[in-house]
């Protein structure tokens, strides 16, 4: 069978799209809105639970480095966690050197604590994490990404920004990739989503449900997921499951 012809017969042909320019233009004065809101973050961090101090990585979303992921670091390292940014930089899109760099940190950051390492992605930071826990399985406890778009990473108004051309092809035309990267990690993972994201479509972020994989939706912008409060509540949740007992996300009254 032609390649092309295979790819229509098969849910892997599946394209979403960017979301709405109307809520691409909210984005950036509803996050501030969100990031304004003190009160309700600090309600959180007293009634979150608290970790087991144990190693967790958070990298950041394409064209934002670990100065945007400091609320939420902070929030983390408040519940007790060790909290860390990845300390690369800016995120300028995928390249096999900082493939590399990623899986010495997360070598690196497993030797130093002697316990499997937590990854909370943001965005396209999602898919960096999805495919380290792919690649080191048994180095990683569990995956948590925000607003990732890994069912259709073409699927973001991001993508336009610095455009990623995985073998010269568009990323919506890279057909094998997109197909890879919304396969399962064997790992307990939590995509976390809004259906009012303005970046990346919700549709694009969910991970077909099964054993210790689930999808959790919040109500926030993309560029706010980061320090909104009830993003932070579902991700202080999902870290603290003791090891081999996951469980689904039960949303509180």
């Amino acid at each position: 069978m032609e390649l092309s012809l295979y790819w229509m017969q098969t849910p892997n042909w599946e394209t979403i799209g960017p979301p709405p320019l109307s809520l691409f233009v909210l984005e950036q004065g509803r996050a501030a809105l969100e990031l304004a809101r003190v009160g309700p973050r600090r309600k959180r961090l007293k009634t979150a639970p608290r970790g087991d101090g144990h190693p967790v990585l958070v990298l950041p979303g394409l064209l934002a480095g670990d100065l945007s992921t400091v609320p939420l670091r902070g929030f983390l390292r408040a519940l007790s966690y060790d909290a860390r940014g990845w300390g690369l930089g800016v995120n300028m899109g995928p390249t096999d050197a900082l493939r590399t760099k990623l899986d010495d940190l997360l070598v690196r950051t497993r030797e130093k604590h002697g316990q499997a390492v937590s990854l909370v992605g943001w965005s396209l930071g999602g898919i960096y994490a999805r495919e380290l826990a792919r690649a080191h399985p048994d180095l990683v406890r569990c995956v948590i990404t925000l607003g990732t778009p890994f069912r259709d990473i073409s699927a973001s108004h991001a993508a336009r920004l610095v455009p990623i051309r995985p073998g010269g092809r568009l990323l919506r035309n890279a057909h094998d990739l997109r197909a890879y990267l919304r396969t399962p990690v064997p790992v307990p993972t939590t995509s976390i989503f809004s259906k009012t994201d303005g970046i990346v479509h919700w549709q694009s972020c969910l991970e077909t449900e099964g054993p210790e994989r689930e999808n959790v939706e919040v109500a926030c912008s993309h560029t706010g997921m980061g320090f909104h409060a009830e993003t932070l509540a579902v991700v202080a949740d999902r870290l603290a499951q003791p090891i081999g007992k996951w469980r689904y996300y039960a949303k509180p009254a």
